[in-house]
């Protein structure tokens, strides 16, 4: 299957963060999420597996607790159940992989 960037539908999901759900089947799901410096994910849980690659910008991800900075080139790995989420510290773009895929992000 071939996915064409300007197909996929931008979501706003929290202030100064918007998502593309880029692909996904029933097993897997990978979306393209966008932050503006500052921008919060806030903390949360999801049963699925979560791999996250930095493909631009700089930022906190605090995973159970634990705090570390990441950029470009990066990847971080949550496990699922893991209480996870992310400050933006310079505007840029995180690409999200899923196991299982996310029903609620369609």
């Amino acid at each position: 299957m071939f996915v064409r960037n300007e197909d996929c539908k931008v979501t706003p999901c929290e202030p100064g963060v918007t998502r593309k759900v880029m692909a996904y089947s029933e097993e897997t799901m990978m979306c393209e999420v966008s932050f503006e410096t500052g921008a919060v994910g806030a903390s949360h849980s999801h049963p699925h597996v979560q791999v996250t690659y930095v493909a631009e910008g700089s930022f906190a991800f605090t995973i159970e607790g634990e705090t570390k900075t990441v950029k470009k080139g990066d990847s971080v790995l949550m496990p699922g159940g893991a209480v996870h989420g992310v400050t933006c510290l310079e505007a840029g773009k995180l690409i999200d992989v899923f196991v299982p895929m996310r029903k609620e992000f369609l």
